[in-house]
């Protein structure tokens, strides 16, 4: 089978000859070619530019994600000592906080004036606290977080001494 086909390519090969394309028409196909290795380039090197881009978007993201998983910094991961003052000065608010909503019946005027100062010093407290995973002097906005809480334990210990003395004096009067 193989011998009968070379046979035949051999003596029909003049007449493949005379059926060949003109140089016309492959330089024409040639240029064709040529324009579309350029244009696949181009657009290969736009597909590209946009992995990359995306590429750099999710690398972005995946950062900020990161960053933000880690902004719950804790006092005690900036300084232990103040934690504990921190901790220490929490639960002694708590309690005088509790003693003075057991006057609020009392002095509801004095207590809605009390907690609007307290509510203010607590505002202060968690803008603090939000700025903790940005500042770039962790310890110093630690010290100002300690010294809010100390301050609204102070300012309670005086609104507690401030209601004691306005009922000492409506048990004085009442005599």
């Amino acid at each position: 089978m193989n011998n009968r086909l070379e046979t035949f390519v051999k003596d029909n090969r003049k007449a493949f000859d005379v059926m060949e394309p003109s140089a016309g028409l492959w330089a024409k196909i040639e240029q064709e070619l040529d324009g579309k290795k350029e244009k696949k380039s181009i657009k290969l090197y736009l597909w590209m530019s946009a992995a990359a881009s995306i590429v750099v978007v999710f690398g972005l993201v995946w950062l900020y994600a990161g960053r933000t998983q880690n902004e719950a910094i804790e006092i005690a991961d900036v300084n232990a000592a103040a934690a504990q003052k921190e901790v220490h000065f929490t639960n002694l608010i708590t309690e005088k906080r509790d003693s003075l909503a057991i006057f609020a019946s009392a002095n509801p005027e004095l207590y809605k004036k009390f907690t609007a100062d307290l509510k203010k010093l607590d505002e202060d407290y968690e803008r603090l606290k939000s700025e903790l995973p940005s500042t770039p002097n962790q310890l110093f906005l630690v010290k100002a977080m300690v010294k809010n809480r100390e301050l609204q334990l102070n300012l309670l210990r005086q609104q507690l001494m401030i209601i004691n003395q306005v009922d000492d004096y409506k048990k004085v009067n009442q005599i």
